[in-house]
This record gives C-alpha cells, structure tokens and sequence, in this order.
C-alpha cells in the first residue's frame, strides 16, 4: 500500500472525504493502530481510550505508549510504524504453539469491556479488518484519480516468492 500512498501529493492524502475516515491518511494511520492495538491485547496489553474515537484520542493513545508522533503523521512515519509492528507481530507469531491459537484469550476493549474469544479467530479479524479498509483505501485513490495496487492474497503470494526468490540467488 505505501507504495502508492508514497506517489500520491500531500494535498490528495489529506484531503477531506466521505468515507469511514475524513482522509486517505486517517483511514491508512487506523489500519496500522488497530493492527497495534490488537499486538497489544494478543500479548496481554490492554490500552483504554479516555474518549471517543477520533484521530487526537488515538493519537494520545499511541503516545501514552511511546508511539512517537512523528510516527503518526506523514508517510515515513507511518512507515517506521508499520515495520515495528510487523517486528512485533513476528517474535510474537515465533513463540505460538497450536493449542495456543485454539485457546480462548481474554481481553479489554478501549472502553474497558471483557471478552473472550479464541485467539485465532481473533488474529483472522485483525486480517478481515485489514482487507476491508485497504479496500477503502483503494476506492478513495481511484476516486482522487491515483494509482492503486491489486490487494487479492494471490498477488501478495507471488510477490512474496519472487522476493524470496531474489534474495536466494547468489
């Protein structure tokens, strides 16, 4: 996704839209935070919100946690947040065993309310949830007239292997 947002101007990626979010970049910092803030709950972490959501809450949100804000604005930011959420996701994806996925996982929500689900059926929402913004994404560039990037798991699969591919070759 970054590399389409990253040819997009500033003007585009802020600009005011009817959608879930009021930007491009709010919809996309909300992917990322919320791909966060799952991390966090899967590890026993359970962050409040001290009031509605909106993007100043969950920017203090983020920060109470030592998110930087410069993280939080502007493309390189996102970015650098982005990757240490993918570091995260792996060392705790690293330490998973079968019977832990299967296991309920207790957690809070932001406003302090308890559930309990299995813990892959919480990781596939974090996915689901994902998809469905990145498809907003997609609609509010064409909409702005940008490049847009294929989002189905199949492109992402053969991008994988050709990566993987060109790192393997001496």
């Amino acid at each position: 996704m970054f590399s389409v947002l990253e040819k997009l101007d500033g003007e585009k990626l802020t600009a005011s839209v009817q959608s879930s979010f009021p930007s491009i970049e709010q919809t996309a910092l909300h992917i990322f935070a919320a791909e966060w803030l799952w991390l966090k709950r899967w590890t026993g972490i359970f962050p409040r919100a001290s009031g509605p959501y909106t993007s100043s809450t969950l920017r203090n949100l983020l920060g109470s946690y030592g998110v930087p804000g410069e993280m939080l604005s502007g493309l390189p930011g996102m970015r650098n947040f982005c990757d240490s959420i993918e570091q995260e996701r792996r060392e705790f994806i690293r330490t998973l065993t079968e019977e832990r996925l299967r296991a309920p996982l207790t957690f809070r929500d932001m406003a302090g309310m308890e559930y309990s689900e299995r813990l892959v059926q919480l990781m596939q929402h974090v996915v689901n949830h994902g998809t469905y913004h990145r498809g907003q994404v997609t609609t509010l560039l064409r909409q702005a007239g940008a490049e847009t990037v294929a989002l189905d798991m199949l492109y992402f699969f053969r991008d994988e292997e050709q990566r993987a591919a060109a790192v393997a070759k001496p």
